[in-house]
């Protein structure tokens, strides 16, 4: 089911998995250049293309994931009449995909600009590798349980478009949570997305301390999805099979 995800998601567009690169690089680049003309410095570091990169691959990398799962049973409910194929091979191969392709651009992108632009950059590999595995997590959560909404409800995939379009502004891509005033500040932190890119920010600024990032908060929420999730699909997948 995976190698099937792969020829069905990117062997049948031109460039196939070119497109997953060339995408962030375009808008990070976009986002850099725009930004380098308002503002002198950037918020952290003296690089434009660092700062924004390290929150825009965070969020598509998200974004990317939660689409995948979403729409795993939407995707493949002609395999789950087959008795031997359950619901959990649809969520599973389309999660090791996901994860797999988003951590490879992810490499690419990162260090294509660190050594690119020269970069002195003194990387914290186990801040790194907590903000993947935060954001896989939530990843997973919440996509499971867009997976049982959407299922069931197809009018959530457009609510859901529309509930996420806010994230590009409210999750410290272009700005540092720390430095707004408390009040919008401890607003913005109830998205947990923010705590991940936070993480991962410390893991590329030496000098940067993330002291607001709450990993279990971004755990916890992605546990409850999750199990709720789950237990949600375990019910009700066969219904949603049927009913197509």
């Amino acid at each position: 089911m995976v190698l099937r995800e792969m020829s069905t998601t990117y062997g049948r567009s031109p460039g196939g998995y070119l497109w997953a690169i060339l995408e962030p690089v375009a808008a990070i680049a976009l986002l850099s250049i725009v930004f380098s003309y308002a503002f002198r410095t950037p918020p952290m570091g003296t690089s434009f293309v660092l700062f924004y990169a390290t929150g825009y691959t965070t969020l598509t990398a998200f974004t990317g994931l939660n689409h995948r799962l979403g729409t795993a049973i939407l995707f493949s409910h002609q395999l789950l009449a087959y008795p031997n194929v359950t619901f959990m091979d649809a969520v599973l191969a389309r999660m090791i995909l996901s994860f797999l392709t988003q951590t490879l651009v992810f490499i690419i992108v990162m260090t294509g600009i660190v050594v690119l632009l020269d970069l002195k950059v003194l990387l914290d590999m186990s801040a790194i590798f907590r903000a993947l595995a935060m954001l896989f997590a939530l990843g997973f959560g919440v996509g499971c349980l867009n997976c049982f909404l959407m299922s069931m409800f197809p009018v959530w995939q457009q609510v859901w478009s529309i509930l996420t379009r806010p994230l590009f502004i409210i999750s410290g891509i272009f700005f540092l949570m720390d430095a707004l005033p408390e009040q919008y500040r401890d607003m913005l932190l109830w998205n947990p997305l923010a705590h991940v890119i936070m993480e991962m920010r410390a893991g590329f600024y030496g000098t940067y301390d993330a002291n607001l990032v709450s990993e279990a908060y971004v755990f916890g929420i992605s546990l409850v999805c999750a199990v709720f999730a789950m237990l949600m699909l375990r019910r009700y997948h066969r219904a949603i099979i049927d009913r197509r």
